[in-house]
């Protein structure tokens, strides 16, 4: 049995995501703080005849982290896919214009950002090399690609991920296992920031698949809305 974890789980791309993955056959295992959320995605998956358990943990909490990495996989075999897409609440975090911003307002960034994505990373790969198989996939969005000096503080550790996840694939190259970044240039569901467009997590999920199976020597793709609302990658 194959499986994906899933850190950041929410329901929006996190349930999207695995959707796609649990419709293949693929075990979930979902991971975010919170708890009861968690336990109503797995509900949810379940009404869909796809097995799915959650592992709460806070993406700030390296050795939280770690360990809810470690019983997903003790729970389901092995992690053959790990994503990493945490989102922070706009009511909660501070979005800072390029001159207005403090070196904390990007530390907080780089904690949720890379070093929970290398956190997370660290938990999985060596069970990957061992098997010489795995997909490791990190999720920004497009700011990390196009600046938006609207959010500049999340912009630049979000662009330090994408820079990390794209040396990690050129590292992998030959491995077997692949590592790739999905930038998401639109909101997803509801538009929160003027002049960008909303799209369904349903038209974005597939980018994720495919990475997985038929994209596996590219180290990027890219989701955009055309002028008339049609995804392209």
């Amino acid at each position: 049995m194959t499986s994906i974890a899933i850190v950041g789980a929410g329901p929006q791309m996190g349930l999207a995501i695995a959707r796609a993955f649990g419709s293949q056959g693929f075990d979930i295992a979902l991971i975010s703080r919170n708890r009861e959320k968690l336990e109503g995605l797995v509900g949810e998956l379940a009404a869909d005849g796809i097995t799915a358990a959650a592992f709460p943990a806070d993406v700030l909490d390296r050795d939280a982290l770690t360990q809810a990495l470690k019983d997903a996989a003790a729970r389901f075999g092995g992690i053959d896919v790990l994503e990493y897409s945490p989102v922070g609440s706009f009511g909660a975090i501070k979005l800072t214009a390029p001159a207005e911003t403090e070196p904390s307002h990007v530390e907080f960034e780089m904690n949720f950002q890379l070093y929970g994505a290398i956190t997370a990373t660290k938990a999985v790969l060596p069970a990957m090399r061992e098997t010489g198989a795995g997909t490791l996939l990190y999720t920004t969005g497009a700011g990390s690609i196009w600046p938006d000096p609207r959010v500049a503080n999340v912009n630049a550790a979000a662009a330090a991920l994408r820079n990390w996840a794209m040396n990690l694939h050129k590292e992998l190259d030959g491995t077997g296992i692949q590592a790739a970044h999905v930038g998401i240039d639109s909101s997803i569901g509801v538009s929160v920031i003027p002049g960008v467009e909303a799209a369904k997590p349903e038209q974005i999920a597939p980018l994720y698949w495919e990475l997985h199976t038929t994209k596996r020597d590219e180290a990027e793709l890219v989701f955009r809305l055309d002028a008339e609302g049609v995804p392209r990658a």
